[in-house]
């Protein structure tokens, strides 16, 4: 690798640097990584914060919303003087004073069909922080189109799951073939969540992430981690790669234009 550690670095860095499993290295890994945060909510949030630390050193962020005040009560990256402003704006402000050596891109948009494999291009991760199942079809299909990692997690109420998705293991579409009809999983607007569950699941997203970058550690391939914070509990369901899977099986799509992603996101048989 051509890039060095300063001075400065690797005080920055000191504890990741006496790890045998990074060492400097694995940090000159991630800071030459490039990673893409897909909302910069309660899931984002923290990996955002925790990536940004931990010194990968390109982080675009993905997010159309604005801060409210009601987000506060987990999204951390946001304060209350916020509230009306662009979250990407917020999250690229509160990247910059947290860590100089990360270079922050903002893109105030929505993943669509129409823009997904352009904003993946060239990145080395996804991490999937967003809130509904067309999106996740959608980030699914596309990041298996573009041969990029997917660290996913999803929340509800005072449950959270995780899990990885690699161009060589199955995918999203294997664990769940089409999604709940729209309005049978209501959102945390509508029944709430605990605000600290986000920051669980998206610091196990952050330490996917850092992982795959790292090319070290045993991510959650082919793995769905479930965790209740009411029981304190985690729990592992193994799920395996699906032949007929029309993304990751034996004769996958070739493009993501034309699928129709409302309703179930099944793709129909040609």
């Amino acid at each position: 690798m051509s890039l060095s550690l300063d001075s400065t670095q690797l005080d920055r860095y000191s504890r990741h640097i006496i790890l045998e499993e990074v060492g400097p290295e694995g940090q000159k890994r991630l800071l030459e990584g490039e990673a893409l945060v897909l909302g910069a909510g309660g899931l984002g949030a923290p990996v955002i914060q925790y990536l940004a630390a931990a010194g990968v050193g390109k982080l675009t962020i993905v997010d159309d919303d604005v801060v409210e005040r009601s987000n506060l009560q987990r999204q951390i990256v946001h304060t209350d003087a916020d509230v009306g402003e662009p979250k990407a704006e917020s999250a690229r402000r509160y990247v910059e004073a947290l860590n100089p050596d990360v270079e922050v891109t903002t893109r105030r948009t929505r993943l669509d069909v129409d823009n997904a494999r352009d904003l993946f291009s060239g990145h080395d991760v996804i991490v999937d922080c967003t809130d509904n199942f067309r999106t996740r079809y959608i980030v699914n299909d596309a990041a298996r189109l573009e041969s990029i990692p997917v660290a996913h997690g999803a929340i509800y109420k005072f449950e959270g799951q995780a899990t990885t998705l690699v161009p060589e293991g199955p995918c999203y579409r294997c664990l769940f073939p089409e999604a709940p009809e729209p309005g049978t999983v209501p959102d945390c607007a509508t029944t709430g969540v605990l605000g600290v569950l986000p920051g669980t699941l998206g610091c196990i997203q952050a330490t996917e992430a850092a992982k795959l970058l790292l090319e070290t550690g045993e991510p959650l391939v082919g793995r769905m981690l479930f965790y209740d914070a009411m029981d304190m509990t985690f729990e592992t369901v193994e799920y395996a790669r699906n032949p007929e899977c029309p993304v990751c099986g034996e004769d996958p799509i070739e493009t993501i234009e034309g699928i129709d992603y409302s309703g179930g996101c099944a793709i129909e048989a040609d």
